[in-house]
């Protein structure tokens, strides 16, 4: 179980912290991780008005210099994946959404499809989960579930 350690709103000050907790969607008492995928939809609407290979390296980035931002706080914070650190939310929805349709629908599907991976973790994501440690096992299990639910997503335009 994550510890729900009170985050202080002055946390917010510090770009990387306020980067780390999804510009403050992370402080939401309740369902921070499903709070920082709703902020990631912004993000996505952004990158998606970049060329495909442009989106992917942005992702990429955010995913590596993430590893970095959720060791730092975390280690500020004094507990390993705080649940008020959504960053690796937002890898994992902009992962989702790779190749999809920027439409309402898809956004749907891909936050709906990123949720319950992230959530069920289901195994290896619940491997990663328990036995990767630091930034890195902060962001890993998020862009696991990621690449899941975008390879559930491009089946079901597949299929469909």
């Amino acid at each position: 179980m994550k510890s729900r350690k009170h985050i202080p709103v002055s946390f917010l000050k510090n770009p990387v912290h306020f980067l780390a907790l999804g510009f403050g969607s992370g402080l939401m008492p309740k369902a921070p991780g499903t709070f920082g995928t709703l902020a990631a939809i912004p993000v996505y609407l952004l990158f998606s008005l970049l060329s495909m290979e442009l989106y992917i390296a942005a992702v990429i980035l955010l995913s590596l210099v993430g590893v970095w931002i959720c060791g730092y706080t975390s280690r500020k914070l004094g507990v390993h994946d705080h649940p008020g650190i959504v960053i690796d939310e937002f890898a994992g929805y902009l992962i989702t959404m790779i190749a999809l349709p920027t439409t309402g629908l898809w956004i749907v599907v891909g936050f709906i499809l990123f949720r319950i991976f992230d959530i069920l973790k289901p195994w290896p994501i619940s491997w990663l989960d328990k036995h990767v440690h630091g930034g890195l096992g902060i962001m890993l299990d998020d862009i696991l579930a990621g690449f899941f639910a975008l390879c559930i997503a491009h089946l079901l335009i597949f299929l469909f």
